[in-house]
């Protein structure tokens, strides 16, 4: 199976059918030694980073309506060095969105913190699939997305009304996997929540919020795989 699916547009999704394989993924056999130089000058240059435990795909396909696909639990390391080796590496990353959609429509995003990986950087607030984000060995989407964004903003959507359906957007840095989750609060309001947990938090993921109110408001920033995903928000319903 490989990855076989459509590059750089978005697709409707009604399953996802990603599985956790237990046994090693193969980027991180073939590189050890490579991987354990790249987190030392990694952590050498930011101390904060954590070695902890994520998943990288190692097939991924979309079939009618569906994404199947397998992946592995791999060190936090092993992803670093992967990121600088994506072409030919046997390995891709998928990841969830929550979009957050306030009751007045706009869209609420995050940017992260100057102590992370992605320092400064605005996207909805997220993170890689880890091992507590599968169910009998299959990824729980919804799951990874609320627990995302209370880990990140405090807010918690486990009760907030949902998209229909997920869609996905792959493209060569990854795929993402997305859906709305509409709240009553106006932008303003949750904003204002989010910057007052993050107050509260000792070491906070992110600096704070970002309200999007239309396609054209996209802030600096922004990550490239973003600006789609607001341009179909404000575009399409569902």
């Amino acid at each position: 199976m490989s990855f076989d699916l459509p590059r750089n547009v978005i697709l409707p999704v009604d399953a996802v059918d990603v599985r956790l394989d237990p046994g090693p993924h193969p980027f991180a056999l073939t590189n050890a030694a490579a991987i354990a130089d790249n987190w030392r000058r990694e952590t050498a240059a930011n101390p904060a980073l954590f070695d902890g435990t994520v998943v990288l795909l190692s097939e991924l396909a979309y079939r009618d309506g569906r994404l199947i696909g397998r992946c592995h639990a791999v060190n936090y390391s092993t992803f670093m060095l992967w990121r600088k080796r994506r072409e030919n590496s046997g390995a891709e990353h998928a990841y969830a969105h929550a979009m957050l959609v306030a009751g007045d429509n706009a869209l609420v995003a995050i940017r992260m913190g100057s102590h992370t990986v992605n320092a400064g950087r605005v996207y909805f607030a997220a993170g890689s699939f880890e091992p507590i984000d599968f169910r009998d060995g299959l990824v729980d989407v919804d799951f990874n997305m609320i627990r995302e964004v209370g880990e990140e903003t405090g807010i918690d959507l486990s009760t907030a009304e949902r998209g229909r359906r997920w869609h996905a957007l792959s493209t060569p840095s990854g795929t993402v996997i997305f859906r709305r989750y509409h709240v009553t609060e106006p932008a303003d309001e949750l904003a204002r929540r989010i910057t007052a947990f993050v107050a509260t938090e000792t070491d906070p993921e992110i600096e704070g919020p970002v309200i999007i109110r239309d396609a054209s408001d996209l802030p600096d920033g922004l990550m490239g795989h973003m600006k789609p995903l607001i341009e179909w928000h404000f575009a399409s319903h569902g």
